[in-house]
């Protein structure tokens, strides 16, 4: 397994991509969507942002509530079938399904991730 990316200046990368701490608050399913995703609402302290992710294969709804996420909050909103996606939550590929990144311990909503 080799790293494929060229190297990029950390300032810059802190610069460009926003990333907070999110607590989800709301849990759906979206059978309207292409691939098989939740509709989620992810409050980052004093606001709330919508967002289609991909975790329905390694998780309930009532296992995401209340779980506090890695969210990439400035790449602006993406329509997914009638629905505005306003934050990336990330995750990282297992053999079950995506993983959703979280941290090791709570931390505030809204704390800034670098």
């Amino acid at each position: 397994m080799g790293f494929t990316e060229t190297e990029i200046d950390p300032a810059r990368f802190l610069e460009d991509v926003e990333m907070r701490i999110g607590e989800i608050v709301a849990v759906e399913p979206f059978p309207e969507a292409r691939k098989d995703v939740y509709k989620l609402d992810v409050e980052f302290g004093d606001e709330t942002r919508q967002s289609a992710a991909g975790l329905t294969d390694v998780y309930d709804p009532e296992d995401l509530l209340g779980s506090q996420v890695v969210a990439v909050v400035n790449l602006g909103t993406v329509s997914i079938a009638g629905f505005e996606s306003e934050c990336l939550v990330t995750g990282v590929d297992s053999e079950e399904g995506v993983v959703h990144l979280t941290p090791e311990r709570e931390v505030e909503p809204g704390t800034r991730v670098y």
